[in-house]
């Protein structure tokens, strides 16, 4: 029996080991952690939940759906759209076709121009059916560029698609590749962001359940330190062991499958952000299920009201907010929290919040950086010299969607070189 090791319990460590044990392969998976998930993991503690950064589900993207079971997940969903912000001012902006009640707001939403809205609506069209390979393929531009090409207004880019498409991509600025604007934007027209009720982290435990199922053995607590390839296989350093393999999948950070493989063409500039959280009591706040989107600055640069999204997150006395901060600035937790609530005043000057700060998280790699031409200098899953290959977003595209895709793909490739059933 083909014997494989998976260097690392992310995602895509997690997609690719279940599918090469479903094809025959004997699989031992690694994890350095005590927990599996990567950067998809979640604190539940004394009636909250917190995940690791603010994060949420596209239901369209379809790695999730060839993946995952949604209905197992219990997800809870967050309104289409946002609530625009600045001092003493709060308007939405939603999608009318699928938000009939915030219909009329929209439309009269002075955040953005009549022409921006039907612009929106052009998009809307064109991108719902384009496939993902054609969004992929092609000439390059940033994010910024692209709108502007487009007919966008300055006041759409910075009152909406900075703070907006900021917090997805982590970049303010916009400078991100118009690619993935693109999928993105077609992931929130044909489908939904949610969270399941128990967290972020019931992807994980979903995705190690099937590895388990499968046949995998999975290791926690237990590192890979050293990657040595040759005509025999795979050699791998564990801490004070070893291991051989007749192949070996990494599916760690980037900047340890760089260290541990030599592919250079790993990308390893990070984009990084802080995560707060906050219990306030009394009435929720009146944006509900959507995002607050900070129109002024990145500090913070969006809150959501999880508890009004998914009522599990929090104790039912309680509502829980989150604020992301972008980058992972060096100011004390009590400091960001100072300014969420100096920020949530200046938005809700009609009532005041007592604020008591729960959990911070800080994750100085939540992505890797995804400037214009980047996606076509991404490495190969078969890239390293030898019986030895990658699996993990940095071989895709930035996402959750990458993750699970190329853990299926480094699968697939084994499977290929070693006869397996794929």
């Amino acid at each position: 029996m083909t014997e494989v090791v998976v260097a690392g319990g992310g995602l895509a460590g997690l997609v690719a080991a279940r599918h090469l044990a479903d094809a025959g392969a004997d699989v031992r998976l690694y994890e350095r952690h005590h927990d599996l998930g990567g950067r998809v993991r979640s604190l539940r503690r004394d009636g909250f939940v917190f995940d690791r950064g603010f994060q949420v589900l596209f239901t369209a993207y379809p790695a999730v759906r060839r993946e995952l079971d949604l209905d197992s997940l219990d997800l809870r969903y967050f309104k289409p759209g946002a609530v625009v912000a600045r001092p003493g001012e709060r308007s939405t902006l939603a999608d009318p076709f699928r938000d009939v009640d915030a219909a009329l707001e929209t439309a009269l939403n002075r955040e953005v121009t009549l022409r921006d809205k039907l612009n929106v609506l052009e998009l809307r069209r064109e991108l719902a059916d384009k496939p993902d390979r054609e969004i992929f393929a092609g000439s390059d531009s940033s994010t910024r560029e692209y709108l502007r090409e487009r007919g966008f207004s300055e006041r759409f880019v910075d009152n909406f698609a900075a703070p907006f498409y900021g917090g997805i991509t982590l970049d303010r600025s916009l400078k991100t590749s118009k690619k993935v604007f693109e999928f993105t934007f077609k992931m929130l027209t044909v489908g939904r962001i949610a969270v399941p009720a128990r967290g972020m982290a019931a992807i994980t435990e979903r995705l190690a359940e099937s590895a388990r199922e499968a046949g995998v053995e999975v290791v926690t607590d237990e590192t890979v330190t050293d990657l040595r390839a040759d005509d025999r296989g795979p050699e791998l350093e564990l801490g004070r062991d070893s291991t051989s393999a007749d192949a070996a999948v990494v599916a760690t950070d980037p900047k340890e499958a760089r260290e541990l493989t030599g592919v250079e063409s790993i990308p390893t500039d990070a984009k990084g952000c802080v995560t707060q959280y906050y219990a306030f009591d009394g009435p929720e706040l009146d944006a509900g299920e959507r995002l607050l989107l900070n129109a002024e600055s990145d500090a913070p640069n969006q809150i959501a009201q999880l508890s009004s999204v998914a009522p599990e997150y929090a104790p039912e006395d309680r509502n829980l907010l989150s604020a992301t901060f972008l980058g992972v600035p060096d100011d004390p937790d009590e400091d960001l929290a100072a300014q969420t609530a100096r920020t949530l005043d200046s938005w809700y000057p009609e009532r005041r919040l007592d604020l008591e700060t729960l959990h911070t998280s800080r994750v100085e790699f939540a992505q890797f950086a995804q400037p214009p031409g980047v996606h076509r200098r991404l490495p190969d899953v078969d890239a390293p010299d030898g019986p030895v290959y990658l699996a993990g977003e940095f071989t895709e595209a930035s996402s959750l969607n990458a993750a699970m895709t190329s853990g299926r793909t480094a699968a697939k490739a084994v499977a290929e070189d070693f006869d397996l059933d794929s």
